[in-house]
């Protein structure tokens, strides 16, 4: 299965400069936040498959203007094919805008899904907009990661986790690496990667 990943910047080349040949051969589409929802809708719109997302941290306007025609899989498992999908948008609280949230407050989120967690056997693919800590995050408030999501992945053992919130112009920064079972991918801008092989590449 062919997932394209997209997070926190338009990619031009599928807005501005979109062709059908652009999406071809893609299964599913994920967002892991901080994207226009105008964008969300038009991908939506042109593309025959399911297309969800989570909220970034600049993902306020959702509220009044939510994304048409895509699905919201904040706090719980979507699945798709057989593949179960865990949603847990926002980010560290650092200036108690809107989907910011502190450590505490994400672990009880969790929390929350224990009876999911447990019908479901767990998960496949985790989509966060924040990386969990000291993996793939910045050691500063704004960028940090959350340490309760490492707990989800030493837990569960996802194939995947999907993220966003670190720009890739932010220094080095590691579009994927592998921490124990878990394949970490950030996906700025956007990323293509195959579920089953794992072969990836730029749209």
């Amino acid at each position: 299965m062919e997932i394209l990943i997209v997070s926190d910047e338009v990619c031009k080349s599928l807005y501005d400069f979109y062709r059908p040949e652009k999406l071809e051969g893609i299964d599913l589409i994920i967002s892991c936040g901080d994207l226009n929802p105008k964008y969300l809708t038009f991908l939506a719109t042109l593309f025959h498959g399911p297309v969800l997302y989570v909220h970034g941290n600049h993902d306020g306007k959702y509220d009044r203007t939510p994304p048409e025609g895509c699905i919201c899989i904040e706090d719980r498992i979507f699945e798709y094919k057989g593949i179960r999908i865990l949603g847990l948008g926002g980010s560290l609280l650092y200036n108690y805008g809107p989907h910011q949230y502190t450590e505490r407050e994400m672990k009880g989120r969790i929390r929350k899904l224990w009876w999911t967690l447990w019908r479901k056997k767990g998960f496949d693919i985790l989509v966060t907009h924040t990386p969990a800590k000291c993996l793939g995050d910045e050691d500063n408030l704004t960028h940090g990661g959350f340490l309760c999501f490492v707990e989800l992945l030493e837990k569960y053992r996802p194939k995947y986790h999907f993220h966003g919130h670190i720009h890739m112009n932010y220094g080095r920064v590691e579009r994927r690496f592998h921490y124990m079972d878990t394949e970490i991918v950030n996906g700025f801008e956007t990323y293509r990667i195959n579920y089953e092989t794992g072969e990836g590449r730029l749209r």
